[in-house]
């Protein structure tokens, strides 16, 4: 950590990077020892981490409404759905992971250096974009699930969820491995109340296996279905997400060697496909719990969380249900609030040099979208915000093509990335895979504009 400033002026006040070299969140680069163990089970856990905090994007509030009518509206078809978008998301962080780990620089670190001045303000621009969206499915998911657990106004919800700035500050203050456990434990809160539903649903296993390995040709000729579905892969990968895992993988303090870095490759990515898999059960679970719940007793119309609150205690027949349900939706709020800010530091940073305080940042970011959450709910009410929090997966979708295009591209450029650059096969791959969610993205974002 040696030359590396963590001045008070960086950390309090507006300041110009001064090093165009400097590394990605300088404060805590290379703060996690890797010990060099033979033991395997010591070294992955010392790269375990980052993945988690990058699994919070994939859980967040924004996602809930789709898995809610996906289960709803049409049972377990679905499930295949969120498989196959989980497997997209695997391998984009693991491209993201690997560049920030052979370049020594995050995603906005690297566009910065190799595009024009013109195509970064753009990337830049779309980025805070996304991340404002981002941070409105959070404000709403975290108001909505105060609402449901304290009775508090959506309005006065929604202003209580700007004072997390003080939370990021405190878990930052008390080191990277510090806020990385608190991540972890809200993810466990998370996987624990669906779990206690699921057994209380207790579906049926053959055919849960069945649809989550098997598509149904169902889901392309039914356009109701494929509407979901293209919403569900929509609202898998988030944009920001990338930017985040290629800079907090530069927290381990590995060998910057090829060798050194082909082993920090390996275990960030087992790191970040364990910790998405914990992603996918969630995903699932919240479908499965609202096929359980609602797709058989004549609620197949339930998109609302709201809604699906109310209902969910009598109809599986466990009390706590709905209380379960309003917790993981509040860790579910919080957790995203504290990876989001963390990419909005990394992004600011890579692309324009700048760095302000965390608090100062979230505050102005929570503010934009606090904002028209108050305006929406006092003229709309609880329908406004629902409407809200899709508008917020539409604009997601729109900015996805700026961060997938430039980090498939700079991961098979082998002039950038050496000998580590990936395969061709895996560069086809890629490639494939972008295709496909960038065009069931625009998809889904024609049809909500004019309809389906």
């Amino acid at each position: 950590m040696s030359g590396l400033s963590t001045a008070p002026r960086s950390k309090w006040r507006f300041s110009r990077l001064d090093d165009e070299n400097e590394p990605s969140l300088p404060e805590v680069y290379s703060s996690i020892a890797v010990p060099q163990s033979v033991v395997w089970f010591r070294r992955m856990f010392a790269f375990m981490g980052p993945g988690y905090m990058v699994s919070v994007g994939y859980m967040d509030p924004g996602n809930w409404a789709t898995d809610l009518a996906g289960g709803a509206s049409f049972g377990y078809t679905l499930l295949f759905i969120i498989m196959l978008s989980n497997l997209m998301a695997i391998l984009l962080q693991a491209l993201a992971a690997r560049l920030g780990i052979v370049t020594g620089r995050d995603l906005a670190q690297a566009c910065r250096a190799y595009y024009p001045r013109s195509i970064n303000l753009l990337l830049w621009i779309a980025c805070e974009l996304a991340i404002i969206a981002c941070d409105l499915a959070e404000v709403i998911g975290t108001a909505i699930a105060l609402q449901l657990l304290f009775n508090i106004p959506l309005i006065s919800g929604a202003a209580i969820a700007g004072l997390d700035a003080f939370l990021l500050l405190f878990l930052m203050n008390n080191g990277f491995r510090f806020l990385e456990a608190f991540i972890i434990a809200l993810l466990i809160v998370i996987f624990a109340c669906f779990t206690i539903q699921i057994i209380a649903a207790a579906p049926p296993v053959g055919e849960l296996l069945k649809n989550l390995f098997i598509p149904s040709p169902e889901i392309v000729t039914n356009p109701a279905m494929l509407y979901v579905a293209i919403g569900i892969i929509g609202a898998t990968v988030m944009p920001h997400n990338l930017y985040l895992h290629s800079s907090i993988v530069q927290t381990r303090d590995y060998a910057k060697t090829d060798e050194g870095k082909r082993d920090a490759i390996k275990w960030a990515v087992t790191d970040s496909t364990i910790a998405l898999m914990l992603a996918l059960f969630v995903n699932a679970a919240i479908l499965i719990v609202s096929a359980v719940a609602f797709h058989g007793s004549g609620h197949q119309d339930i998109a609302d969380i709201g809604q699906a609150f109310k209902l969910l205690s009598p109809l599986l027949g466990l009390g706590i249900a709905s209380l379960l349900f309003a917790i993981a939706l509040l860790a579910s709020g919080v957790n995203s609030t504290v990876t989001a800010t963390l990419a909005g530091q990394i992004v600011m940073e890579g692309f324009l040099r700048l760095r302000i305080p965390h608090w100062v940042r979230r505050l102005i970011t929570r503010g934009i979208a606090i904002v028209p959450v108050i305006i929406i709910t006092a003229l709309y009410g609880e329908k406004g915000t629902g409407n809200l929090l899709i508008f917020s997966q539409v604009v997601l979708s729109m900015q996805l093509p700026f961060a997938v295009i430039p980090l498939v591209q700079f991961v098979s450029d082998k002039k950038k990335m050496g000998s580590l650059a990936i395969s061709r096969n895996v560069a086809v791959l890629s490639w494939i895979v972008a295709a496909i969610i960038l065009i069931l993205n625009f998809k889904l974002l024609y049809d909500s504009i004019f309809g389906n």
